[in-house]
């Protein structure tokens, strides 16, 4: 019989608690080890204290965000799912038979392991997202990758984990079949000794076909069962959820890769499709109620199993020596707690058990797939308490919700002491500083990156990476139904960390505000958000209340833009992450909520591109021009941030979503395009890149500000082409909706582009504003 040791934090000194906390790996701070000790009642075991580091961290339990993201809108009529499980689900369209499509959403980070082991820890962030979506009960469609690195110019290994996290996103998301529709990048030295890896991912399912993420409160008296299948559990991954909530130190790199988990594709792809195959079984018996179904990620087999019961404050009985492992005489704690790749939990009637472990083992063969991976049923759900067993002792015996709720934390914030100016700018060659800005790695044309992924896998993309503002699917494309089977789904994510250097409010604010103007720019209606948090250390005063301020900007930012077809309804957010801890002895990242949106469009094929369509069409600039170049990629050639962030009117941005997504929606539109990053100068610019077409622009009586301010000034806004035919439509309905608009010249068959602004006139020729932006990305990240 096992004999499990047991820690008696009561009767330690606090340096015998911290040594003893370092040896064994626990994610424990000394008073929360104290903590455990009084919320058990005795002393815990090895595998208690352990898990209680993992499922308590910050990645996990979110111990110091929960009270704060619980102020985030999160219900409107759309919303099928909240943010209650691994994923939320939104609707899309409605079957005529009264049943709801919905796209299932999740958003991740997997930025430590990224910074430790660039190409894996990437990778198996693809593969938790992929899980996420999956344990609804949906097919898997798309992925999208918001990266943030360091400066590569004067850093070789932010630049080795530039190229090996993008090679290990398409590494391992093309084998498994799901294309990547995009994300964003930014290279900033904030990030230069903590990289942030966020990784998107959408399925689609329907509401009556939807497998919850926990079981319901009659499955301890039918004594529901528990399955893992999957690879076989390994070192890999070991304490991974803590490791996710330490600050990065240099000289413990090599010592933290054995907490990135190790991927494997191609397992993946084939327990996909035959859990595809498993979820049709289930609908076909009207056994859909009878499951439950999670992914395996943060804390492995425990905090995944723990986390289903805890729900109606359930417990279960786990026997971790029936979990197949890839190694005799693991310990039980890792047995437990190991973040091995490729595996799901299922909990079931007993009247399914031998039918799902059969489905795995016999049908899909999995043990002929890999070593060892196989379904194996391991335990029960029950009343009482959370129990772990190991030959014949209890390694683990708990309440699930202490476990999962008991280390939650009010912490202190405070507002730092800093001050901001707007800098003296050189005058300089309008022109040249335009090409320099098309050239910037926060800007230059990102098809290096795009080319090295899937994009068109599963036959359902009309418009991919680089196309358009946004990506754009057709999930509905093999349907019956002529009245839905064109709806178009929109997918975008964004957010500028150089704005949360100046406010971290305006930074995610910002973020929300132009992937919304991304998602319109396409002619798709904005539905429902995620959110990833990525901020520094939160036992850190400020760094806390940058984390507040964050989250007050996403609040308040959703709550004043509504749903264009629900206008008493804020835009939900219907899941989300957060990332903490991102900071090293050289210090924190810039504060960066990074924001992705879900929009719909009742017909895909009107969804509008960026590039200029003819020559001779009206060009309409929507949003004056304002003095709002903090934290712009302008300021940053001269190494400056400045003071004057833009402040986005949201009454504003939502009444110009309303009027794009009508002249789209009525086909007045032949191109749109957001303005962002670079200003109007680079959004003009970005708009000839892939054809002949140019511009002659005039932005007199655009703002009240100098030419430069006025060409690249971060001020959101859009870029019409419209055909004169149509323009006096779409001057109409830009007036319905009170939208500050100019009529700011034509487009040409000249190959250049033309600025003039009273006496002042910029003149960029489009073979060199091409070459600026094609290729000055592609030598900066791969070798």
């Amino acid at each position: 019989m096992y004999t499990p040791t047991y820690f008696k934090f009561s009767e330690m000194t606090d340096k015998e608690i911290e040594k003893l906390l370092s040896e064994n790996k626990i994610g424990l701070t000394i008073e929360e080890a104290k903590k455990v000790e009084d919320i058990l009642g005795r002393a815990p075991t090895l595998t208690e204290a352990i898990l209680w580091g993992i499922q308590g961290s910050e990645h996990c339990s979110y111990r110091s965000s929960r009270r704060f993201i619980k102020t985030l809108p999160t219900d409107a009529p759309n919303v099928i799912l909240g943010p209650v499980e691994d994923s939320g689900v939104v609707e899309i369209a409605k079957t005529k038979d009264g049943d709801r499509y919905g796209i299932v959403m999740s958003h991740e980070s997997h930025n430590h392991p990224s910074q430790v082991v660039p190409y894996e820890g990437a990778a198996t962030g693809i593969g938790g997202i992929v899980r996420d979506v999956t344990c609804m009960g949906a097919k898997v469609i798309g992925t999208l990758d918001p990266l943030r690195f360091g400066d590569t110019k004067n850093n070789e290994w932010c630049r080795i984990i530039s190229e090996e996290v993008i090679n290990g996103i398409g590494g391992y998301g093309n084998p498994i079949g799901v294309p990547n529709f995009g994300g964003d990048l930014y290279f900033d030295e904030s990030f230069n000794d903590n990289c942030l890896v966020n990784v998107v991912c959408i399925g689609l399912v329907k509401e009556s076909e939807i497998i919850h993420s926990y079981v319901p409160e009659k499955a301890a008296k039918e004594n529901w069962d528990i399955i893992i299948i999957g690879k076989p559990t390994d070192k890999s991954g070991m304490g991974g959820a803590a490791f996710a909530s330490i600050t990065l130190d240099e000289d413990d790199k090599e010592a933290n890769k054995g907490a990135v988990q190790e991927p494997n594709a191609f397992l993946k792809r084939h327990i996909l499709i035959s859990t595809y195959d498993l979820f049709k079984k289930l609908k076909e018996g009207d056994n859909l109620d009878k499951v439950g179904f999670k992914d395996m990620g943060a804390g492995g087999n425990t905090c995944a199993s723990v986390e289903m019961v805890e729900h109606f404050d359930l417990g279960a009985e786990i026997d971790l020596e029936k979990i197949h492992t890839a190694l005799d005489d693991l310990h039980p704690s890792v047995i437990a707690c190991a973040e091995t790749q490729e595996r799901f939990c299922w909990m079931c009637h007993p009247s399914l058990t031998q039918m799902i472990v059969d489905h795995y083992n016999k049908t899909w063969e999995l043990p002929k797939i890999a070593a060892n991976a196989k379904a194996s049923h391991v335990g029960r759900v029950k009343e009482g308490n959370y129990t772990l067993n190991y030959q014949g002792a209890k390694v683990c015996d708990a309440p699930a919700k202490d476990i999962t709720e008991g280390l939650q934390y009010v912490r202190k914030y405070s507002a730092p002491e800093k001050s901001f100016k707007e800098p003296e700018i050189p005058k300089t060659d309008l022109t040249e500083t335009w090409l320099k800005l098309l050239s910037s790695e926060n800007i230059a044309s990102r098809e290096a990156v795009y080319e090295r992924y899937d994009k068109t896998v599963q036959g359902i993309t009309v418009k991919g990476p680089g196309i358009a503002d946004a990506g754009v699917l057709a999930p509905l494309i093999d349907e019956k139904d002529e009245d839905i089977k064109y709806t178009g789904v929109a997918i975008k994510a964004d957010g500028n960390a150089r704005y949360g250097h100046i406010s971290p409010y305006w930074q995610s604010a910002n973020a929300l505000c132009e992937c919304l103007r991304n998602i319109a720019a396409v002619g798709a209606v904005p539905q429902a958000l995620t959110d990833c948090l990525n901020y520094g250390n939160p036992e850190k005063e400020e760094q806390m209340w940058e984390l507040v301020e964050g989250i007050r900007g996403l609040k308040e930012a959703a709550e004043s833009i509504h749903l264009k077809e629900h206008p008493n309804s804020p835009t939900p957010y219907i899941s989300g992450n957060v990332s903490l801890y991102n900071e090293s002895k050289n210090g924190s990242i810039n504060p960066s909520a990074i924001v992705a949106c879900v929009g719909t469009m009742k017909d895909f094929r009107k969804a509008r591109e960026m590039q200029f369509k003819q020559p001779d069409s009206v060009l309409i600039l929507v949003g004056e021009r304002k003095d709002e170049c903090g934290g712009s990629e302008y300021y940053r050639l001269f190494n400056e941030y400045g003071k004057n962030i833009p402040m986005p009117d949201f009454t504003e941005v939502q009444n110009q979503i309303y009027a794009i997504t009508d002249t789209i929606d009525e086909e007045l539109v032949l191109r749109a395009h957001d303005i962002s990053e670079g200003g109007i100068a680079v959004t003009l610019a970005e708009m000839t890149m892939r054809g002949d077409v140019g511009c002659n622009v005039d932005l007199s009586g655009t703002g009240n500000i100098p030419t430069d301010k006025k060409l690249f000034t971060e001020t959101g806004g859009f870029v019409l082409e419209i055909d004169k035919k149509d323009l006096k439509s779409v001057e109409e309905i830009l007036k319905k909706y009170d939208i500050n608009f100019f009529n700011i010249g034509t487009t040409t068959a000249n190959s250049t582009i033309e600025i003039t602004d009273g006496e002042t006139r910029v003149l960029l020729p489009l073979d060199k504003a091409k070459k600026a932006w094609h290729e000055s990305l592609r030598g900066k990240i791969f070798s």
